[in-house]
């Protein structure tokens, strides 16, 4: 290449900010969205929430797909472009596109067959399991757009094009907001046509990611004519992102069992696994600006991991932590202050705001632990250890959270007091930042150490 991508030389504390601010707007206008699509589902009633809330790990489990096996891509990409080796990279995105089409077709058969079960297992309320498989089904047989949404604004990310990233996320998101009244109450479609609003939203997002890469992304040129997967690039692909993926995932199985235990322990049942949910929708405003920080150091680490930089990734890693530590405690802040206004958005009943105020202010907590997490997260993954971060999640969710939460649920059962079950959280957390701690700075004595001192950089 002629000159190099801004990636290896522009100052990196300008490079962080100019890599991850049209991230993070794009992610907290899907925030956004997230909040405004379940809060007019809540002007359905509360059922319908709970029903939108119950199909939230499945959904999930969507995205961890398309977002995991996207940072194998992002990953593999950047080093191809580090390495000044762009035959590789345009393969890597060919083959990347060809795994988002597969998955998409992968999960609408898994989850037009097991819906019905999925919310059978989590409630015997019918009213909410008819809700729920009528806003997965939905979802998941029309999932094609959200993964090609991810894959191709990953693609965009990859060569520093960040801010048309966040101009497709923005403007799927946009005409999610703008479709949502008008499915769920001008059509009188319900729960259903909040998801109606949410897949259109993401094939809208998925043909712009596609045009854009075609006409503003020179550094990637898509060539399908004669193509056949290559083995080795997607293997390559899943040795980084399956971890990813499997991380993810975790979330969603720990999501599907904190329903479960919410509903079998806690005093408000059904009303504690909707507190839940909406308590993912809230904190989504605070951690998305912290995961679009996350997305845009694990393309400039990528990069300069492939040019072999030490000094830029550490900089980069460090001020990531830095900035990601700020915006989780502004989080906590507002969460333990105003918990009773956040919850009224979503015309919550006393009952749910009863439950709600002390969960949204114990789970807080452990947000500024969440932050270093993160931050250390992207250089696991960048540096194709992504397997760290998957450990980090396990040990997070299903080791600690999950058995913490069944032991405090049936404390609190037996003294009263439903509370407890929420402090899980931060006992989670302190476990995973010990554990992240203790994998950054093995990858640090094997892999970064070992690099050059590129002190000029």
């Amino acid at each position: 290449m002629p000159t190099e991508n801004k990636l290896g030389v522009m100052p990196i504390n300008k490079l962080i900010w100019n890599m991850s601010l049209p991230i993070i707007a794009s992610m907290l206008v899907q925030a956004l969205y997230n909040i405004v699509d379940s809060i007019f589902v809540s002007w359905i009633s509360e059922q319908a929430l709970t029903a939108v809330s119950l199909a939230f790990p499945a959904q999930q489990l969507l995205i961890s797909l398309a977002s995991g096996t996207a940072v194998g891509i992002n990953a593999l990409l950047g080093r191809a472009l580090g390495a000044g080796n762009p035959k590789r990279a345009n393969a890597v995105a060919c083959n990347g596109v060809f795994l988002a089409v597969a998955s998409s077709v992968l999960c609408a058969i898994v989850i037009g067959l097991f819906s019905n079960t999925f919310f059978s297992a989590q409630t015997d309320v019918t009213t909410i399991v008819e809700m729920g498989n009528a806003y997965l089904l939905i979802v998941g047989c029309c999932s094609i757009g959200v993964f090609l949404q991810v894959t191709f604004e990953r693609l965009l990310q990859s060569t520093g094009r960040s801010i048309l990233s966040m101009i497709t996320q923005s403007t799927g998101a946009i005409i999610n907001i703008i479709l949502d009244p008008i499915c769920i109450f001008v059509l009188d479609m319900g729960v259903a046509g909040a998801a109606l609003a949410t897949v259109i939203g993401q094939c809208c997002a998925a043909a712009l990611a596609i045009y854009l890469n075609h006409k503003k992304n020179p550094d990637i040129h898509l060539d399908f004519r004669g193509f056949r997967p290559n083995w080795r690039i997607i293997g390559g692909i899943y040795a980084i992102g399956l971890p990813s993926v499997i991380m993810m995932a975790i979330g969603s199985v720990m999501t599907f069992l904190m329903n479960k235990i919410l509903i079998s322990f806690h005093a408000a049942k059904e009303t504690a696994a909707t507190v839940f949910g909406v308590y993912f929708k809230l904190n989504s405003f605070i951690f998305m600006p912290v995961f679009g920080l996350n997305n845009g150091s694990v393309a400039i680490l990528a990069y300069n991991y492939g040019a072999r930089r030490r000094k830029r990734m550490l900089d980069t890693i460090k001020l990531t932590g830095v900035y990601a530590l700020c915006i989780m405690c502004i989080g906590t802040l507002i969460f333990q202050t105003v918990p009773a206004l956040l919850l009224q958005l979503f015309n919550a009943t006393e009952t749910m705001i009863s439950v709600g105020v002390p969960a949204l202010r114990i789970i807080s907590l452990s947000f500024p632990a969440a932050a270093i997490c993160i931050a250390m997260g992207g250089s696991f993954q960048a540096t194709g250890k992504s397997v760290y971060s998957m450990i980090v999640s396990f040990v997070r969710q299903l080791i600690f959270l999950i058995p913490a939460a069944f032991v405090l649920a049936l404390i609190g059962q037996d003294m009263g007091n439903s509370d407890l079950v929420w402090w899980s959280y931060p006992i989670a957390e302190i476990a995973s930042f010990i554990v992240s701690l203790i994998f950054f700075f093995r990858l640090k004595r094997t892999i970064l150490d070992k690099l050059p001192a590129d002190s000029a950089q």
